[in-house]
């Protein structure tokens, strides 16, 4: 073998011995990679790095793989160095920008939007990323340009109108405008529970509840077996309210976006998961890797890092199996269970010394059933962190507009105690920004008796 060809004697590769270059053999690699062959892509690319390690393509297509499995700083490294040799191709900036905005380093990650849409200014997709990305750094200007640029040159992108719409919404006097671009979004796009949803809430948003519930009732006689459709219309008073969200609705809200669910809650500067590290570090002290500790929720991961340092054995348990799919390549939790988290809690019969859920009793009213299986898993002294979306009327709980449940403090002491958990710490914090409004919630732990 020498730089100019490679034999691959792998099956799992090509069969038998089959001589390629090394172009052909990176041209395999990013095949196999296309047909959500990772394991054989991988090998494609590390054998043409260790004859030519300045193949831009393998570089950067490995770097790709690493950031699908979770493994973002290796995926930096190698989408760097590949733009280091070939800085031409857009699509790579396009790439790394998507990487940054992972990372949270927002201007780099609009820099690489940025330079994409430079070289290649018809990417209507990147201008929609730059767009996005721009209105969370507070450039609402530059943002419509963005969206508009994404608009002109494909008047039918129905992502870009409601984006921009989103956009147009929140500035001032801007709302008329707002609507006629998710009136073309949804006639794009009909069968676009996202759009209808945004139609839904923003209506609601505006105060214009009657327009809301006739919109949410069309999406439900469009769409009739979205549960989606079924939530908003008991978050808008057309019929009754669940005591909490129907599997089917998490299941459909989340398996639908677990790609880009860490990413849009970093524009959403989603600081739950740090609370409830925060939290669990206070009580505990210095990390022993000695405790049974059980993630409720878990998506894709997110408290996982602050947990597992306590961790003798660490579960997580979630309803959507591609959350859990992406908390799998954080490589931090020893087993992930698909299951409802009260279905769960009442199987389990290892006692539990530590116990969370960050953002996940939002998708429940009524809390009794979710603390006493807390409860029943808990050793004596064990811990429960979570949080809750705060409100300070005088009904237990209320299902919002926007889909999630919020929670009276005395209603949440009420039924801890009530469930046998004593020592009570409520705190107020923010858990994210949405929609340039901070959302404020209880951060919660509670001690089993």
């Amino acid at each position: 073998m020498n730089a100019e060809t490679m034999t691959s004697t792998a099956p799992e590769l090509l069969p038998g011995e089959i001589e390629l270059t090394v172009p052909e053999m990176a041209a395999y690699g990013i095949r196999l990679h296309r047909d959500n062959r990772l394991d054989a892509a991988q090998k494609c690319y590390e054998a043409v790095l260790q004859v030519d390690p300045h193949n831009a393509n393998a570089l950067h297509y490995l770097g790709v793989l690493h950031q699908q499995r979770g493994k973002r700083a290796d995926a930096i490294d190698l989408v760097r160095r590949s733009l280091a040799i070939d800085p031409c191709v857009a699509a790579w900036h396009n790439n790394l920008g998507n990487l940054m905005l992972e990372d949270e380093q927002y201007e780099a990650a609009s820099s690489c939007y940025t330079r994409c849409s430079e070289l290649d200014s018809g990417n209507i997709e990147v201008l929609n990323n730059l767009g996005v990305l721009q209105r969370k750094l507070g450039r609402p200007e530059q943002a419509e340009v963005s969206f508009n640029r994404a608009i002109v040159l494909n008047p039918e992108f129905a992502d870009a109108h409601a984006n921009l719409a989103t956009l147009l919404c929140n500035l001032p006097g801007r709302l008329t405008e707002a609507f006629s671009h998710l009136a073309d979004a949804l006639a794009m796009a009909p069968r676009n529970g996202n759009i209808r949803r945004l139609l839904v809430v923003t209506y609601a948003k505006a105060g214009r509840i009657d327009d809301a519930r006739k919109a949410c009732q069309e999406w439900a006689a469009v769409e009739p077996g979205d549960p989606r459709a079924q939530h908003y219309l008991a978050a808008l008073g057309c019929v009754a309210v669940p005591e909490r969200a129907s599997d089917a609705y998490v299941v459909q809200e989340f398996d639908g976006f677990a790609g880009s669910f860490d990413a849009k809650l970093a524009l959403l500067d989603y600081q739950a998961p740090q609370w409830v590290g925060e939290a669990v570090a206070r009580l505990i002290g210095e990390p022993k890797s000695n405790l049974q500790v059980l993630d409720l929720g878990c998506g894709t991961g997110l408290c996982g890092p602050y947990l597992k340092p306590y961790a003798e054995r660490l579960i997580g348990v979630d309803l959507s199996a591609n959350m859990m799919a992406r908390a799998a390549e954080r490589h931090v939790y020893d087993a992930l269970v698909k299951a409802e988290l009260v279905t769960y809690l009442a199987s389990v019969d290892v006692p539990q010394d530590v116990v969370v859920s960050a953002d996940t009793l939002c998708y429940f009213g009524r809390l009794d059933a979710a603390f006493a299986g807390v409860r029943r898993v808990l050793r004596p002294n064990g811990i429960w962190v979570f949080t809750v979306e705060a409100h300070r009327h005088e009904q237990p709980f209320n299902l919002q507009v926007h889909g999630r449940y919020s929670h009276a403090r005395a209603y949440v002491e009420s039924q801890l105690l009530a469930s046998g958990l004593g020592d009570i710490e409520v705190r107020e914090v923010v858990l994210r920004i949405e929609g340039d409004e901070h959302v404020s919630g209880w951060l919660v732990a509670a001690r089993a008796k």
